[in-house]
């Protein structure tokens, strides 16, 4: 598991954490995001890519600088306003 949370595997994590601790690590990460590192070092090279970019005077977002992140759909009325 994680960093040794809660046990060795899936199953003593599950047997080891209580209820309260389980929605205790739900509300860290529904506060702080992922916990997964390899998502986070990605965002922090894309924030400083992102402050690169506007010290460049460039307009891109930190999405932009993501590759493995879902970008948004553009809702239907948005793309045809942008088009028309």
């Amino acid at each position: 598991m994680l960093n040794g949370i809660g046990g060795k595997s899936i199953a003593e994590a599950k047997a080891a954490l209580s209820y309260v601790e389980v929605l205790a690590w739900v509300a860290y990460r529904d506060k702080h995001g992922s916990l997964n590192l390899a998502y986070r070092g990605e965002l922090a090279a894309a924030i400083v890519a992102q402050q690169v970019n506007r010290g460049a005077g460039g307009k891109a977002d930190v999405q932009d600088f993501m590759p493995h992140r879902v970008q948004p759909g553009t809702a239907l009325e948005q793309a045809m306003a942008e088009w028309a």
